[in-house]
């Protein structure tokens, strides 16, 4: 069974229910059953034309659910009689939907859960085990947001940024569960950049090669974070980063620049580095210049301050740090990291340990931790 070819057709299925006259949430519903019914089935013969097949059988399950319905015989009486087996027609929807499950008025986790389930395929069961919340609980959210879209007009123009957002905070969940988030979002973004012609599209497929491409080399056999300076470089996917690079390029050539294209320019140019020493910092300062421009974001001025910090020594960086607000995610961790590069042990190693206290997740408070630990017995020797 193929589930990788199921969760590809989800998408253009469901928009072909949508075209049909089935609301959103029903139809949503309807794609899920013939998911199920397709895994159940197609092990013991897999049928010539899948996506006919699964437009046919959810197309059935939707009119059973609103002839089964009798708040719904309204509905019921404007639905056309189930159209003959045949081809389906060419036409995609697909770049609507992401525009739908990336509504403006969804949060963010809710846009999240929304395209995982109806873009991506995903069952309720594999989005829970993801984001590591019991199944009945992302059940009511993605039920709470196929009911907030459900009166949006499906053929309303989107929005591409809000879409790439979604799509980069799927990314950043990484692996949890049986499902890889991280590959899904690569995926999904690799779908969208078939459909539309963008740099920004682009810029973020790139940026998700090229970190995707040192995942193996992150952590440790021990299950520590290993920091890209200390990285095995030999282990990093080649293929991954020459395909990021080959999009970036085309990307940069449009003359469009974007805040996920100057990202994925600064992580061509770790990317390129053969060692940690050969890095191109300078570089890399200017194009967080660029992002700062684009972006005007803290953590953006808070990442720019370690670059500077490796182009023109540890002070410049703690100068730059100066003007930043110590309570943003990770402040202090970089605060003790340039405070070791200029020798300030005791600083580094208090602001280290602070670190470790405010870290979002294990792993990074174990390698905080760690930090603080190798120094203070550096100090005592």
């Amino acid at each position: 069974m193929d589930e990788v070819l199921l969760r590809s057709l989800t998408p253009s299925v469901l928009t072909v229910l949508v075209r049909r006259g089935a609301d959103f949430a029903a139809a949503e519903d309807a794609v899920q059953e013939a998911l199920v019914e397709a895994l159940r089935t197609w092990p013991a013969g897999p049928p010539r034309d899948a996506k006919g097949w699964l437009v046919t059988v959810a197309w059935r399950k939707f009119l059973d659910q609103a002839r089964a319905d009798a708040a719904r015989r309204r509905r019921e009486d404007r639905v056309e009689e189930e159209p003959a087996p045949g081809p389906v027609p060419a036409v995609d929807d697909t770049l609507q939907l992401y525009f739908l499950c990336a509504h403006p008025s969804l949060t963010p986790g809710s846009a999240v859960a929304l395209t995982l389930r109806a873009v991506g395929g995903l069952t309720t069961r594999q989005i829970a085990q993801a984001y590591l919340v019991p199944e009945a609980t992302m059940a009511q959210r993605i039920s709470r947001a196929k009911r907030t879209v459900a009166g949006v007009p499906f053929d309303r123009p989107g929005d591409v940024a809000t879409v790439l957002r979604v799509l980069y905070l799927v990314f950043n969940e990484g692996y949890c569960g049986d499902v890889d988030l991280a590959a899904e979002a690569i995926r999904l973004t690799r779908q969208l950049a078939a459909r539309i012609d963008h740099p920004e599209v682009a810029g973020l497929l790139a940026l998700m090669l090229l970190h995707h491409a040192r995942r193996a080399a992150r952590i440790a056999p021990d299950g520590s974070l290993v920091p890209l300076a200390e990285q095995d470089r030999d282990r990093w996917d080649t293929a991954l980063i020459a395909e990021g690079v080959g999009i970036l390029r085309a990307a940069l050539a449009h003359d469009r620049l974007g805040e996920f294209q100057a990202q994925a320019a600064i992580a061509a140019l770790h990317a390129d580095a053969p060692t940690a020493e050969e890095t191109d910092w300078p570089q890399i300062v200017e194009w967080y210049d660029e992002l700062t421009r684009l972006t005007d974001s803290p953590i953006v001025r808070l990442n720019r301050a370690v670059a500077v910090g490796q182009a023109h020594g540890p002070r410049a960086g703690l100068a730059a740090l100066t003007a930043l607000d110590a309570s943003l995610p990770r402040h202090a961790a970089v605060a003790a990291y340039l405070h070791e590069r200029d020798g300030d042990l005791a600083t580094a190693a208090r602001l280290y340990a602070e670190a470790a206290r405010k870290a979002p997740n294990l792993a990074e408070r174990d390698h905080l931790t760690r930090q603080a630990a190798r120094l203070n017995t550096r100090r005592r020797l």
